[in-house]
């Protein structure tokens, strides 16, 4: 077997992701950013700083006010700087807390878009492979929870686990220089132990979030694929099956969330328990202080705050912790995505295609869609520039392979696929499909307006040209008829059109694509005749002068290409005109015997319609 000097990689393997490599993806959006970053971690010192300096200018406060009460002069002894400094620390706190929220929200924000416009031009750029083979409801929950477990992620961090741990390690300073070793060892005993209890407990409860989301997606996979084949459904009467499909996916997130929220009631009880003995401990060493006069009042007063300022954040610091270990699950499913090989990429020296001619040239090539099941064998032709080549052949022969490869969905396995001698692995994959155009047997259009569809063929196209693309196309006087002209919308994948409408919108769309290199990929098959007959004069017309490969399951379709390939399991078996391959009495002839007699069948039943 021909092995080409270019080689498709092979398909990445599914890999779980840890929390580590998570965040290690996440730090370069962030990165870009750094001097925002800096300023609103600063402005976070800042306020915990403000914060902490409250209970002291409290203390002070609270010590120098030692007025009995009616004393006349108890205002000449008010301690007006302490009270200026109580209210510009409270001040300054909520200032430097807004000034980092306004520093920050950018860099949030920013990364979030980055990410999610990553993800959506990388899952463009995977293989056809991948997206066979996925199942959009799934994916498209995996993405709406990833980008906004990015920001949960970034803001539980930067604004609640940080300025946590800073005012921490402020406060434990102060109790260190200013009382006895007993109000840091409790604090600190009580900080060891929470955390510890949080961390092992919310790690214990971590598979059921990925189990909830698990079943979420599988839920949601079903029910996205039952609205889509609303038809279908209806079609078998399968309504309650459906529901009894979707209710399924249902209870098993039931159970797991259940058991999400009865450990979850677990942990905040732990995490009280703990939080109220420490807090209780503080206060009685503090009330022993005073009592033998080795504390002040103030003393107390501060102590106390201290303890109230940690108690809300470190309460808070559980719930936060659960909060990104389920953002980090979130996004883990949403980074696995850019992990996906894109199994067909442009080379590092890859040239734009350049089309003067536009000859397509099949040369020896081989593939399979799967390693123990080869499509193409040896499949050798060319089809000059400007011509019509046909292909024809049995369903499963690979007569469409042939397209999918054209455009590159797959890189063949040997041999070559050359434009103008121009390798298609050497060409950037942009330009290979900018140069050619498809009307595909089963038009699937935007849920948009006509005008929208017809216009995708050409992004920014003016009115002009796709009003003059639907007259080639001979849409025009239809579209003209309808309530809303060019604003009609074509619903979900182009329900509202019938076929022919639907094959007319494509030809269109085609025709104002203006591409070098046609294929028509049984575009009439799905048809009735009177239909195919009326857009068939039209894809003969936008094929002249054009390189064009058909491929048709009507043989009556291809009478006058200039070559037709007639392919059996994948190999091609028979080549030439219509007339010589009727002359040689092989498959071709055989073939077109059999859709003759059909057609006298047919014609009886056709003219009393």
């Amino acid at each position: 077997m021909r092995r080409s000097a270019y080689s498709s990689p092979p398909p990445a393997a599914a890999n779980s992701r840890g929390d580590l490599a998570t965040l290690k993806t996440l730090l370069p959006y962030l990165w870009v950013y750094k001097w925002r970053v800096g300023a609103a971690l600063l402005a976070l010192v800042g306020a915990k700083l403000a914060n902490v300096g409250v209970p002291v200018v409290l203390k002070h406060l609270v010590d120098s006010m030692t007025v009995k009460p009616g004393d006349p002069h108890a205002l000449l002894i008010l301690p007006a700087g302490l009270l200026l400094a109580y209210g510009a620390l409270r001040l300054s706190t909520t200032m430097f807390t807004e000034l980092r929220e306004f520093l920050f929200a950018r860099v949030t924000q920013r990364a979030v878009r980055t990410i999610a416009l990553k993800v959506f031009r990388h899952l463009h750029a995977l293989s056809l492979r991948f997206h066979l083979n996925r199942q959009t409801g799934g994916m498209t929950r995996d993405i709406e929870r990833g980008t906004r477990g990015v920001g949960s992620l970034i803001s539980y961090t930067l604004f609640n686990i940080l300025p946590t741990l800073v005012e921490i390690t402020l406060v434990l300073a102060y109790l260190v220089t200013h009382y006895d070793i007993w109000f840091t060892a409790i604090t600190v005993g009580a900080l060891v132990l929470y955390i510890t209890f949080t961390v092992l407990v919310t790690n214990w409860r971590t598979h059921f979030r990925r189990t909830m989301n698990d079943l979420d997606s599988k839920a949601n996979t079903k029910a996205i694929d039952s609205l889509i084949n609303y038809e279908t459904v209806k079609y078998f009467g399968n309504e309650d099956y459906e529901a009894r499909r979707y209710d399924e996916g249902l209870q098993h997130f039931e159970s797991a969330a259940v058991k999400s929220q009865t450990s979850l009631s677990l942990l905040n009880t732990g995490q009280s328990a703990i939080i109220a003995t420490a807090v209780t401990l503080i206060l009685w060493r503090a009330t022993v202080g005073v009592i033998d006069g080795s504390m002040t009042l103030g003393d107390l007063v501060l102590v106390n705050s201290f303890m109230i300022q940690l108690y809300i954040p470190l309460n808070f610091l559980g719930v936060i912790y659960r909060e990104i270990k389920q953002s980090l699950a979130d996004m883990e499913r949403l980074f696995a995505l850019l992990d996906q090989n894109r199994e067909v990429a442009d080379a590092p020296d890859a040239r734009p295609l350049q089309t003067p001619a536009a000859q397509v040239k099949f040369s020896h090539v081989d593939f399979s869609y799967e390693a123990k099941r080869q499509i193409l064998f040896d499949v050798d032709f060319t089809i000059p520039a400007g011509t019509t080549t046909a292909v024809v052949g049995h369903s499963g022969s690979g007569k469409s392979t042939l397209s999918r490869l054209l455009f590159r969905f797959y890189d063949v396995n040997a041999g070559a696929i050359t434009i103008d001698g121009q390798d298609l692995r050497g060409v950037t994959q942009d330009s290979l499909r900018h140069a050619i155009g498809i009307v595909p047997q089963d038009t699937v259009l935007f849920n948009d307006t006509i005008a929208y569809n017809i216009g995708y063929g050409k992004p920014g196209a003016t009115h002009e040209e796709i009003v003059a693309a639907a007259r080639a196309a001979s849409i025009h006087d239809f579209i003209e008829s309808l309530p809303d002209g060019y604003g009609s919308m074509v619903g979900e994948r182009g329900l509202k059109l019938s076929g022919g409408e639907k094959q007319r919108v494509a030809i269109a769309r085609t025709l104002l694509k203006n591409p070098a290199i046609l294929i028509f990929d049984e575009a009439t098959s799905a048809l009735d005749s009177k239909s195919e007959q009326a857009i068939q004069a039209q894809l003969k017309e936008i094929a002249k002068n054009r390189t064009t490969m058909v491929i048709a399951h009507r043989l009556s379709t291809i009478a006058d290409a200039q070559q037709i390939l007639v392919m059996d399991h994948g190999r091609i078996v028979e080549r030439g005109t219509h007339q010589s391959l009727l002359a040689s009495g092989g498959v071709y002839a055989q073939m077109w015997e059999r859709q003759q007699a059909r057609g006298d069948e047919e014609a009886p039943a056709e003219a009393l319609a």
